[in-house]
């Protein structure tokens, strides 16, 4: 006999699958049985019918294609026997879902079981039906169904309520036909019914609106009845969990007075006994108890307000923070993130307790408790709690002291009372927590340390007192660095003791070993090491007896490998060796940036927050950042989070410099605005006469020569914070030692760039694009295009579009078209600017694709292209 026959039992299938060794003898074991039984399917074999069903059914668990045995389950559904339907049902429920088609050939068979004589046919129907329904079966189906929540058998009561359910979650317009029998069903003492009714109720008020009035006007002390006698109800060993009558319906009606009393005053006060009642009768020391009162909790949280009873729920809530199991730890927390809202003095009571989660080993609870903490923090109460959390924070996790870093910086920036007091909780946590610290954090602390005059020598004799304790965290280091670059005489001169500082002695040499050692840092990464030269360049000019030492540290850096390093290092050796008249003013303290646009205090807002301002802002003291203008750079700002420069450059010279620029040169013209800046900077640098007056750019003019002689750089080569990209750029300028060394007489030039020629980008029997380049100065990534397209034919080209896509190392910005029609015979051109920026300058040259998409007296025309002939260095 062939082991793989049609006769074959499913136990001895069972059997011989689970003997193969490896997926493929799997696979050839469930072939060969696949095929016997196609071979019944095609002979009709009767008598094995049900039984080849259930081995397709294993099968299909096992994740093979069963599709052959579809008809089997309708031929077996069709079958007198209830052995041969409950198969075929079973069959049904799991081969086919409601999206196969051949589910509709099951109807007519589903409507003569529902109406059968026989209760377990019934019964298969209706489970059936309530797992695979369709919207267009319920529309069929949902009368039987309704007729049948009124069967004399309870069993088939609650399958018919569970039908239901399905049924009006697949078209909730047939809701209204179940609306009166699940009311009546609400009157069960058969405990399954009762529970099945509970919950078809809570779907229709889910719904439909006019259910719920009706269920909330008719059934709502009904159901405060029976949920009062559940709890009262003695002890049923037929419903009893741990000593608890029938948890599962104690939730199930919760659940629908929740629903009931949502928003309706007096459905909420009918039900308050009770739910008080069940909060403090419910045992808490079972899971079953502790499921009822967290969904009692829920339903107090939710209907109308009743303050004793809200106090009630979060009470049981701070109990359920002290419970031993992790799971109802986690949910009391989220139930009390949504009850901080309603009633946050209720939860603050329970503060000590959330900050114990906090420490807690679990990694959710700890995430969950530190957001609560942070949403209970006020300006009351941010003094303990910055405390408990900066503790916590010496012992707490690796991984977990990334989060909890930064919501302690958040609460820190919005809360504090003063600002010693900020800078005193920042600095704890830059020593415990720097390389944690986000750029914008310590960003905003640099700010508020500047704009407290009062506290600059508090500030950097904290930071030299916590460098000597530690010098592992990267942003402290930062810090420290700034702080001594611009305050080092105050370090040195114990300027601003204040009453609550031990007194502290420190010579000019000590502050340049601090400097010294961060830029030797091996951990020291570019930013911290950049930052360390601009402070060494500071303390050149207030510390001159180091000057010669300072000097010793800084020329190594001249063979430096990272250019960045390597220009800095170039240019302040050759300030502090050879351009002593404007050293001073260089190295000047920066100007106090506008605090209110880096800290955001008590809205919401992270610290640092940068402003939504359309105007590009100013970024922190010396750190590595792209530059705006060449003022900022010589004075040594950065461009990421300051007031961008006015248009004139003469509110900015007299902001940054002290200038006193006259009026009048302010109210007159661009032109005469920038040669006024020009003088001013021409004077301080001992720099002969300026070039004529001209409508070119503050930049332009400081660019330009007053002799024949060749072109020096621009005056924003100067920057101490260059970047290594715009170094490497060789657009016609002389080496920056010239710039240092002096100006000398010449001409007015301007240095753009090299000039690329024009191409023609595409060319088709009618229609011509030419492509013009530009660059910007100083921006040798970026390449404007003007596209220029003729229309060469007879015909007017309407609804003219252009469209065009780059690789992922080309960023590509569009502006408008000129026009949408193109005029025949070149008798007109459209012209459109394009802007293509190429990550990959110098390595990778730029790429095309085009879509030209126009219409010819009304007919669609669409042209497409790729552009490989743009000119090199692009």
């Amino acid at each position: 006999m062939n082991p793989f026959s049609s006769g074959t039992r499913l136990r001895d299938m069972i059997r011989a699958i689970r003997a193969c060794k490896t997926a493929s003898e799997e696979r050839a074991v469930v072939r060969k049985e696949c095929a016997a039984i196609r071979t019944s399917i095609n002979e009709n074999d009767q008598d094995y019918m049900h039984r080849n069903l259930a081995k397709l059914m294993f099968i299909h668990m096992l994740g093979y294609p069963t599709h052959f045995g579809q008809m089997e389950c309708l031929k077996l559904i069709a079958s007198p026997g209830f052995p041969e339907k409950r198969i075929g049902y079973l069959g049904l429920m799991l081969l086919l879902d409601e999206r196969q088609e051949v589910l509709m050939l099951v109807t007519n068979s589903l409507k003569q079981d529902l109406n059968h004589t026989n209760q377990y046919i019934v019964g298969l129907a209706l489970c059936a039906l309530g797992n695979i329904c369709s919207a267009e079966m319920a529309r069929d189906l949902a009368p039987e169904v309704e007729r049948l929540l009124q069967f004399r058998d309870p069993n088939i009561r609650k399958k018919a309520s569970l039908c239901s359910i399905r049924i009006i979650r697949k078209v909730p317009d047939l809701a209204e036909i179940f609306i009166n029998p699940a009311i009546a069903l609400l009157r069960e003492k058969h405990h399954g019914v009762l529970i099945t009714a509970v919950q078809l109720c809570t779907d229709l008020c889910k719904i439909s609106t006019e259910a719920l009035e009706h269920i909330r006007k008719k059934c709502t002390d009904g159901l405060v009845r029976t949920l009062r006698d559940l709890a009262n109800s003695p002890y049923s060993p037929e419903y009893d969990i741990a000593g608890i009558t029938d948890p599962f319906l104690h939730i199930r009606l919760l659940k629908l007075l929740r629903v009931l009393g949502e928003g309706d005053a007096g459905a909420s006060d009918s039900m308050n006994d009770i739910l008080a009642q069940v909060a403090t009768k419910t045992e808490s020391n079972k899971v079953a108890g502790n499921a009822i009162l967290y969904e009692c909790v829920q339903t107090i949280m939710s209907v109308e307000d009743n303050g004793g009873l809200r106090v009630l729920a979060i009470n049981i809530l701070g109990r359920f923070l002290s419970n031993r199991d992790n799971n109802i730890r986690y949910v009391a927390l989220n139930m009390l993130m949504k009850a901080v809202t309603v009633d946050a003095q209720a939860v603050q009571r329970h503060r000590a307790t959330i900050l114990e989660c906090v420490k807690d080993s679990d990694a959710s609870i700890q995430k969950r408790a530190l957001e609560l903490v942070y949403v209970l923090v006020n300006e009351t109460n941010v003094k303990p709690l910055a405390k408990e959390l900066i503790d916590y924070l010496k012992v707490s996790d690796h991984d977990f002291r990334g989060d909890l870093t930064a919501k302690i910086c958040s609460i820190v920036a919005k809360f504090s009372p003063e600002k010693i007091w900020y800078i005193d909780q920042m600095l704890k946590v830059l020593s415990e927590a720097g390389n944690f610290v986000k750029d914008e954090v310590w960003h905003a602390l640099i700010v508020v340390i500047s704009n407290a005059s009062e506290l600059h020598g508090y500030t950097v004799r904290a930071l030299y007192r916590a460098f000597q304790m530690s010098t592992e965290q990267e942003i402290l280091v930062r810090v420290t660095v700034w702080c001594i670059g611009e305050y080092g005489d105050m370090l040195v001169n114990n300027v601003g003791m204040l009453d609550i500082e031990d007194p502290i002695t420190v010579t000019e040499s000590d502050a340049v070993d601090v400097l010294e050692i961060a830029i030797k840092r091996h951990a020291s990464d570019l930013t911290t090491k950049a930052m360390a030269l601009v402070a060494l360049l500071k303390l050149s000019s207030r510390f001159p007896s180091c000057s010669e030492r300072i000097r010793e540290i800084i020329v190594p850096f001249k063979g430096n490998f990272v250019l960045e390093l390597q220009q800095r290092s170039i240019e302040f050796n050759s300030i502090i060796a050879k351009h002593q008249n404007i050293k001073s003013v260089l190295v000047e303290r920066m100007p106090v940036l506008d605090e209110a646009t880096f800290v955001g205090r008590r809205d919401g807002s992270l610290p640092g927050a940068a402003s939504t301002a359309p105007a590009p802002s100013v970024s922190l003291p010396n750190g590595v950042a792209k530059p705006v203008a060449p003022l900022i750079d010589l004075l040594d700002l950065s461009s990421d989070d300051a007031p961008a420069p006015s248009s004139s450059g003469g509110n900015l010279l007299h902001d940054l410099l002290g200038v006193d620029l006259s009026p009048a040169s302010q109210q007159s013209g661009a032109g005469q605005t920038s040669n006024s800046a020009a003088d001013v900077l021409l004077d301080l640098l001992s720099i002969g006469s300026p070039s004529p007056p001209s409508a070119s750019s503050t930049v332009d003019i400081l660019s330009s020569n007053t002799s024949n002689k060749a072109p020096v750089s621009p005056l924003n080569d100067l920057s101490p914070l260059s970047l290594s990209s715009r170094a490497t750029s060789n657009a016609g300028a002389s080496p920056m030692m010239d710039v240092l060394d002096g100006f000398s007489p010449g001409p007015p030039t301007e240095n753009n760039g090299p000039v690329h020629p024009s191409i023609t980008a595409f060319e088709s029997s009618y229609l011509r694009l030419t492509f013009d380049f530009s660059k910007q100065p100083g921006n040798p990534q970026t390449t404007i295009i003007h596209a220029t397209f003729m229309n060469l034919s007879s015909d007017t080209y309407t609804d003219f579009v252009f469209q065009a896509a780059v690789p992922k190392f080309l960023q590509l910005q569009l502006d408008p078209a000129s026009s949408n029609i193109l005029p025949a015979a070149g008798n007109g051109s459209i012209v459109q600017i394009l802007k293509v920026t190429n990550s990959q300058h110098g390595k990778k040259s730029l790429v095309m694709r085009i879509r030209i998409a126009y219409k010819i007296n009304g007919k669609d025309t669409l042209e497409e292209g790729q552009i490989n002939n743009f000119p090199r260095g692009l």
